[in-house]
């Protein structure tokens, strides 16, 4: 799944999901660059106790975590280079080695993954396995970015607005015609993510008694 930071790649991993017919075994999520390499290899395949200075008991990654259900990698690009060749062992063959263990264990697990880098710029400058990107893109879905699907935010906003007036119990029904305006307008930099902080934010300054969110609620 490609795009833009807060596009919704992990949403669009979630309903992949709900409609697989894995969807009653387990989706696990893991940031796949937000770590350490060492701490990245022991999340995902799991480690023994002693493999490592503080590893005092057995741990299971999240292959195994999500053995039978699906494996969602978000942020696949900034994945140490050497902790990649691992990863596609695991996706050519099903067979997970824990940190410090000898012992090979197989799982059925299907991967998706996302990123909002230019894998094909990663590969040139070396940052990512041409081989793994092989692997993983048998089926690619790529977000555009919220500025360039501009008849989605008024269902978007509703839906958020929907949820948050719940959340906060509000009466608010509905956005004024500025607010609107004010919304189409907006280049979405942050795309779905920030449109739903804007009207969670709008929920939150919008008076108690108002039914509908005014354009400075926004803060845009």
């Amino acid at each position: 799944v490609t795009g833009e930071h807060g596009t919704g790649k992990e949403v669009v991993a979630t309903w992949l999901h709900a409609l697989s017919e894995r969807r009653s075994k387990p989706l696990v999520t893991m940031n796949a660059g937000g770590l350490a390499e060492g701490i990245a290899e022991s999340e995902l395949f799991g480690h023994v106790k002693g493999a490592f200075t503080d590893a005092r008991f057995d741990r299971i990654g999240c292959f195994e975590l999500a053995d039978e259900g699906t494996l969602f990698l978000d942020e696949i690009a900034n994945m140490a280079v050497r902790l990649q060749a691992k990863l596609l062992r695991v996706l050519q063959t099903g067979e997970v080695q824990r940190v410090g263990s000898s012992r090979l264990r197989f799982v059925n697990v299907r991967v998706l993954s996302a990123t909002n880098a230019d894998l094909p710029s990663e590969i040139a400058a070396g940052r990512f396995r041409e081989d793994l990107l092989y692997r993983l893109n048998t089926v690619v879905i790529h977000l555009p970015p919220l500025r360039e699907r501009p008849e989605d935010i008024e269902a978007l906003s509703m839906h958020f607005l929907a949820h948050y007036a719940s959340r906060y119990r509000k009466a608010i029904s509905g956005f004024d015609e500025a607010a609107r305006k004010m919304m189409r307008a907006h280049r979405w930099p942050g795309n779905v993510r920030e449109l739903g902080h804007a009207v969670e934010r709008s929920v939150h300054m919008a008076d108690p008694s108002a039914a509908v969110v005014s354009a400075p609620h926004l803060g845009l």
